[in-house]
């Protein structure tokens, strides 16, 4: 009996064994045990990076399993859509210039900060790392690339109107819009009013607007009205423009602009540095005429984008590690060379890769002209309904220079719609 008794007690303690083992087995297995890789996606557009250099990271990060998704379409609607729906948000995510949009989200995004950014932060240029920190100071865009402006010019436009057409020469003598103007003048009177100095309004509101620091608004969200100085003479310079036939009204991104450019019919224009590949793609017919020098007024920059982490991912260290790795200095320089991205990272400038000659532009090197407008980039700042103000004043722009619209006019009823829209 007593036998019998601790058999069966011998049986039942098999069992829990059994069943403690069974629960062990059964679990689900932690991630170092089984070297498990981290699952991260990253969203991006077409040649905002390299394929390659992601191609490299998957190398580069073993215990990374990266999904790539090259998105098209309405890349900053379809973010905005799922960031709504709180649902399928990428880890990664690339933001263009309208990062500012995304300020009052910032709860939605990682602070780069607390993931070591800021143990990097002086190997990039300080105004661009700025425009990625919101007025509270959490850092939610990485560096990416950046636009800085320069003066695109046909020297031998340039030289047959009389004017000078040496780089060096043309920057100091047009260093001034009233000066670019002059010259356009001279273009105008030597070709019989067939060729025009650039090409459209709204391009030259944008760049006389890029060169200044206060724009709309001011940090604390303010804003600063239609009647800042440096409004106005963005507004006045471009108006002017018109008024002495210097726009050949040819819009950007579009066939005419295009037929512009590769005819002749114009002669210069302020860009930044992504519109070298625009130009040589839009213009063949006229490589080796081209140069490229300071722009009048100033320096400033047009686009460039921003790497960010959003608050979804369960991996925001291991997300952070991998865009530190694609936008260190290293890989910017590389992604120049690939897609013409222009480096946010000086550090890089002054390498030979930076300073080669470039047949399209008659063998100038024009790295050296975007590194040092680059350099001396005003601090600006922008504010999320930047977009909404501006949208509204060069429509109304356009309006003067393609329906002849008074200015006077236009400037009063552009100022009413801009209060209506704040007031929204």
């Amino acid at each position: 009996m007593i036998r019998r008794k601790r058999t069966c007690w011998v049986a039942v303690i098999l069992v829990c064994v059994l069943l403690v083992s069974g629960c062990s087995i059964w679990s689900e297995p932690s991630d170092s045990a089984n070297n498990k890789k981290v699952a991260l996606t990253l969203w991006y557009w077409n040649r905002s990076i390299d394929d390659k250099l992601i191609a490299k990271a998957k190398e580069k990060f073993p215990n990374i399993e990266l999904t790539a998704q090259k998105i098209g379409g309405d890349f900053k609607a379809k973010l905005k859509t799922t960031l709504a729906a709180r649902s399928g948000e990428p880890d990664i995510v690339a933001l263009n210039d309208w990062i500012m949009e995304l300020f009052p989200s910032e709860d939605r995004f990682y602070n780069l900060y607390d993931l070591g950014a800021g143990e990097i932060e002086d190997q990039y240029l300080e105004w661009k790392w700025k425009q990625g920190v919101t007025p509270s100071g959490q850092m939610i865009g990485f560096p990416m690339d950046t636009g800085p402006t320069a003066l695109f010019y046909r020297a031998d436009l340039f030289k047959e109107a009389g004017l000078p057409s040496e780089p060096e020469e043309v920057a100091r003598q047009l260093d001034s819009w009233d000066a670019y103007a002059t010259a356009g003048e001279k273009i105008k009177d030597a070709f019989g009013g067939k060729v025009f100095l650039t090409d459209n309004i709204g391009s030259v509101y944008n760049q006389v607007l890029s060169q200044g620091t206060e724009r709309y608004f001011r940090p604390d969200g303010s804003f600063i009205g239609m009647d800042s100085p440096l409004v106005r003479k963005s507004w006045d310079t471009a108006v002017a423009f018109k008024q002495k036939a210097l726009l050949a009204n040819a819009d950007g991104w579009t066939p005419t602009w295009n037929a512009a450019m590769n005819n002749g019919e114009i002669a210069s224009f302020v860009g930044a540095v992504w519109m070298k590949q625009v130009l040589q793609e839009a213009a063949p017919d006229t490589s080796g005429q081209w140069r490229v020098t300071r722009a009048p007024g100033g320096d400033g920059n047009n686009g460039g984008s921003f790497l960010s982490i959003l608050k979804s991912s369960k991996h925001p260290q291991e997300a952070f590690e991998l865009i530190r790795w694609l936008q260190s200095p290293e890989n910017q320089l590389e992604q120049y060379q690939t897609l013409n991205l222009f480096p946010s990272a000086p550090g890089v400038f002054d390498q030979p890769a930076m300073k080669e000659e470039e047949p399209f532009f008659g063998g100038q090197a024009t790295g050296p002209v975007f590194a040092a407008s680059a350099q001396q980039v005003p601090d600006a700042f922008f504010g999320e309904r930047y977009p909404s103000v501006h949208n509204i004043i060069t429509r109304r722009l356009n309006d003067i220079a393609k329906q002849n619209s008074d200015p006077q006019q236009v400037w009063t009823d552009t100022v009413q719609r801009v209060e209506r829209e704040l007031q929204r």
